[in-house]
């Protein structure tokens, strides 16, 4: 395996687990917490959580992740590793499509629809416009985090591949 490859590769796993794990967060523990919590403060914290995700932490794994997968096959093909590079562009088409375009045409618009509303001091108001937002928002990012998970774990089978045939 070529050093390229290699770091390619590795590249790959980080940028597939890093993405894989920020929607599994907002899965298991965030949006149960703010269901929780009184709906005018959920709407708050919602609205301060989606305006200070763009940053350039977030925005390698979420905007690099398919680009890399993808550079990552073309490595393998390259390096006559037919069945790594099929699997490594499978994982970055899939993530590209199931999860950065599936983001930016369902939830990036949901998260902007919430941040235009003024948090109502009427509770019922709060909890109507909650409920609204966090049911199809969870849905959609649980099928963004089934994608990236299935991601991840190709992207681990082709590396698993890639080191059987070197070895």
């Amino acid at each position: 395996m070529t050093l390229f490859l290699y770091v390619f590769s590795l590249l790959s796993l980080l940028s597939s687990g890093a993405i894989f794990g920020f929607f599994y967060a907002w899965v298991c523990s965030t949006m149960w917490g703010l269901d929780a919590a009184d709906p005018a403060l959920a709407i708050g914290a919602m609205q301060a959580m989606n305006a200070s995700v763009r940053n350039m932490v977030f925005a390698p794994a979420f905007f690099g992740t398919p680009f890399v997968l993808i550079a990552t096959a073309v490595l393998a093909w390259l390096s006559r590793m037919k069945a790594a590079s099929l699997i490594f562009a499978i994982a970055g088409l899939l993530y590209l499509f199931g999860g950065m375009i599936l983001t930016i045409i369902v939830n990036v618009p949901m998260n902007e629809a919430l941040a235009a509303v003024a948090i109502p001091q009427d509770a019922a108001e709060a909890q109507r416009i909650w409920e609204n937002y966090s049911g199809p928002w969870q849905f959609w990012n649980t099928a963004r985090t089934i994608v990236s998970g299935v991601t991840l774990a190709l992207t681990g089978i082709a590396i698993f591949i890639l080191n059987a045939k070197a070895a």
